[in-house]
C-alpha cells in the first residue's frame, strides 16, 4: 500500500487557483456549481468565526415544557398488562439464563476431556 503524500495549504492555494483559471474557460453548468461550492465554503468559515450565540434563558425550561407534552401522549399499560409483561420478561431472562449455563457446562466438559 503506498503511502499518500501530505499536502501543504500551498498545494491547495495553487490548485485552487487552477481551477478557478479552468472555470473562467468553460462556460458550462460546472462552473455554476464551483461558484456555488465556492460560496457555501465562504459562508462555513464566516460562521466559524462567528463567537459563538449565548443560550437563550428560558431553552431548558421550553425543554421540560415539550418532555411533559410528548409524556401526555404515552398509553401506559395497565396493572395487569404490567404484571403480564414482568412475567414474560423474567421468563425470557431465566430461559436465556439456563441455555447459557448449559451450552458454557457443554463447552467446558468438551475443552477438559479434549486438553486434560
Amino acid at each position: 500500500m503506498a503511502k499518500s503524500k501530505k499536502r501543504k495549504n500551498s498545494d491547495y492555494k495553487t490548485s485552487i487557483i487552477a481551477s478557478e483559471e479552468t472555470k473562467k474557460s468553460a462556460k458550462d453548468a460546472g462552473a455554476t456549481r464551483w461558484d456555488a461550492a465556492k460560496a457555501r465554503a465562504e459562508s462555513r468559515q464566516k460562521r466559524k468565526k462567528q463567537p459563538k450565540k449565548p443560550r437563550e434563558k428560558g431553552q431548558l425550561k421550553e425543554y421540560f415544557r415539550g418532555v411533559k407534552l410528548e409524556m401526555k401522549k404515552v398509553v401506559w399499560p395497565t396493572k395487569s398488562e404490567l404484571g403480564s409483561f414482568t412475567v414474560v420478561v423474567l421468563a425470557t431472562c431465566a430461559a436465556f439464563a439456563l441455555l447459557f449455563w448449559g451450552v458454557d457446562s457443554g463447552v467446558l466438559a468438551a475443552i477438559k476431556a479434549i486438553c486434560f
